[in-house]
């Protein structure tokens, strides 16, 4: 028999077997009951299956709408935007820190005028979109909203998210603008002003994602992303605003690996700990205590050696995440490592999930893998050693000290220097990469982004800018400045101010007058 010690990759020891004494509870916990660890809904996918997110989004607005219409004719249920660097950080295209950036990694959206052209065809009281932008989410959210308008579609019927999570950031991403303080607010005039315009928007994805992408562990994910979303529900209150309205709008964002019952222990924990927190903070509707999420496939799982061995990958990740018990899901294209996907490799990712949703049987019935000795024992184990992570957070006085303070990015750091090592050790091995290799790699087609798009979309920013009232606009940018001065809700005058044409870098400029910079 082997004495080897085997541990999850969060460090947890795995016993060769488990049983009943690992697992004493007679814990009689249903789904849809409070603390959800085994589902927010009571039928789960019986009711209802998850939402299928294809995340897409590149080079003009033109194009991406392109793939929209693709991926809505192949069964997707809701869409994901991706928005390139320059949208993400407050630049417009033509702006000189633009340059070779412009659609590269997602779509460049400058003013109204892109976001009538990204979502032409499409209805916004139909779709339900997520949108991926955090430091520029307010003005993104915006210019949604006014084209919602224009439609003429009800405000109370739009749904869907944007991202809005400054926080991970600061520790793990490095999309910011302004500093933490003035940052929060601005996430907590959204939460105050989509309360009483979009109530069915979800103001935040607090995310996990990047945190885990940056290379944390299952259980530093959960932890830094709940303790970050403690964080935002703090700011809310000193705000005075209601834990029971803005709490029922909070959505999370995960990632899904390839340790299979680590993963599912990990999503079943988290709803657990994430109930107990917001009771704790004195929420008392259940559903304002209920952690809603949605999963993306670890992008940094992929390989750039074997590409296709990626589709296994990504069918046990989204296993994972389904057996988790996920709201909505993106699959990743096998062929991500090498660029971004090409249609073919975003169809064959949706069908991952459609497979699993319609020939797998694991929708069936509520949280399949409840009762297991292993599982359970393992979600306990996650959920204890995250609790001694947010504690130890809780002591430097809260996720914005603790990234202050630098503890969240050198903890993450630490993570990915040892998984590396392992890597590079052979301890850990990857299929393809330190072990089972070939010679000869096929050459896959990489689906590639033209400079000239900078070009097409600064003549739209002049055109724009030809067909506007200078004075209202001036007008409009010198009030945010009044507003953000004063503290009032910045929300209501940005919305004016991308109706009448001010474009995106415009209105991040002036709260670049107001807040400063992050260095």
């Amino acid at each position: 028999m082997s004495n080897q010690k085997k541990h999850t990759d969060s460090g947890i020891e795995i016993k060769p077997v488990y049983n009943t004494a690992d697992f004493p509870s007679t814990n009689a916990e249903q789904p849809g009951e409070f603390p959800f660890t085994r589902g927010v809904q009571p039928d789960m996918y019986r009711g209802k299956l998850w939402t299928m997110r294809q995340y897409a989004g590149f080079s003009t607005a033109e194009e991406s709408n392109k793939r929209y219409h693709y991926l809505l004719s192949q069964g997707v249920s809701g869409l994901s935007v991706a928005f390139d660097l320059p949208t993400q950080i407050g630049y417009d295209s033509d702006h000189p820190l633009a340059e070779g950036e412009v659609g590269k990694v997602g779509v460049a959206i400058d003013s109204l005028e892109d976001i009538q052209t990204l979502f032409n065809g499409i209805k916004l009281e139909d779709v339900s979109t997520s949108m991926t932008i955090n430091a520029t989410g307010f003005i993104l959210l915006a210019f949604y909203v006014a084209l919602a308008k224009q439609q003429g579609a009800d405000l109370k019927k739009i749904s869907g998210t944007i991202q809005n999570d400054i926080l991970k950031e600061y520790a793990a991403r490095g999309t910011y603008i302004y500093p933490p303080k003035p940052s929060m607010r601005i996430i907590t005039d959204i939460f105050e002003w989509c309360g009483q315009e979009v109530p069915k928007w979800n103001t935040i994805s607090i995310s996990g994602y990047h945190i885990r992408e940056a290379g944390s562990t299952a259980v530093q994910e959960i932890a830094f992303t709940l303790s970050n979303g403690k964080a935002y529900v703090e700011a809310a209150l000193k705000k005075g605003l209601d834990i029971n309205v803005f709490g029922k709008r909070l959505s999370f964002f995960f990632n899904a690996h390839n340790n299979l019952f680590e993963e599912v222990a990990k999503f079943r924990a988290a709803r657990k700990m994430w109930a107990k927190i917001m009771k704790d903070l004195g929420a008392t509707d259940p559903k304002a205590m209920m952690l809603r999420f949605h999963t993306q496939t670890g992008g940094s799982t992929l390989t750039a050696q074997q590409p296709l061995n990626n589709i296994s990958r990504v069918t046990v990740q989204t296993l994972a995440a389904v057996l988790g018990g996920t709201q909505s899901l993106h699959t990743n294209g096998y062929d991500e490592a090498l660029s971004l996907p090409t249609e073919e490799a975003a169809r064959i990712a949706l069908r991952t999930q459609q497979i699993i949703a319609f020939e797998s049987g694991v929708p069936d019935t509520v949280d399949p893998l409840a009762g297991s000795y292993f599982v359970e024992s393992l979600t306990n184990e996650v959920e204890a050693t995250a609790w001694k992570l947010i504690e130890k957070i809780d002591a430097l006085g809260g996720s914005v000290s603790a990234i202050e303070q630098g503890f969240i990015q050198n903890e993450i750091a630490r993570s990915a220097y040892e998984y590396q090592r392992n890597i590079e050790s052979g301890e850990k091995i990857i299929v393809g990469v330190n072990k089972f290799q070939v010679n000869d790699d096929p050459s896959i087609p990489g689906f590639k982004i033209d400079d000239s798009i900078r070009m097409v979309q600064a003549e739209k920013i002049t055109r724009l800018k030809s067909n506007r009232s200078h004075s209202k606009c001036d007008q409009l940018l010198q009030l945010l400045n009044d507003k953000a001065t004063s503290g009032e809700n910045i929300m209501p005058v940005v919305v004016e101010a991308v109706e009448n044409k001010c474009t995106l870098g415009e209105i991040a400029d002036t709260l670049r007058e107001v807040y400063g910079e992050y260095k």
